[in-house]
């Protein structure tokens, strides 16, 4: 099993061009209704407008504030490089820079175009030990 988020969104186009800079993803689709963002050959996450269509409905309401209870979190090897990445966005972090006390590691929060919550969080050694786990390797495609 693998996570594929998907989030609606009112400008795809918008959307796209601010996480690929702030994740320094690339476009595995591009179009006005649906995009995939790739970072290293994974899927990150995909991004659909929020008009309904012939395979579904709305994908959300309109009137509840955009991500209601999700938090798009990202795992990062370099945090001081995608700091940079979003200075140079200029977007403004809500919580800035500041390590977790109960993970170790340094997270920034922010907002993406949209409302989104995003989290950028660095790698852990703990983290870095499970990826090198041999039941978490022989999941990988």
């Amino acid at each position: 099993m693998k996570p594929m988020p998907l989030i609606a969104v009112a400008d795809v186009q918008a959307s796209a061009r601010f996480y690929s800079n702030l994740l320094g993803a690339v476009t595995g689709h591009g179009g006005d209704e649906y995009e995939q963002l790739l970072v290293e050959g994974q899927l990150v996450l995909q991004l659909h407008d929020t008009r309904p269509d012939a395979s579904h409905g709305p994908l959300r309401d309109q009137a509840v504030q955009p991500g209601n209870g999700v938090i798009l979190w990202f795992e990062t090897g370099d945090f001081q490089a995608q700091l940079h990445r979003l200075r140079v966005l200029g977007a403004t972090p809500e919580r800035e820079p500041a390590r977790n006390p109960y993970s170790g590691a340094l997270e920034v929060w922010l907002r993406d175009p949209d409302g989104y919550q995003v989290v950028i969080a660095e790698q852990t050694r703990k983290d870095k030990q499970v990826l090198q786990h041999p039941a978490f390797i022989d999941q990988q495609p």
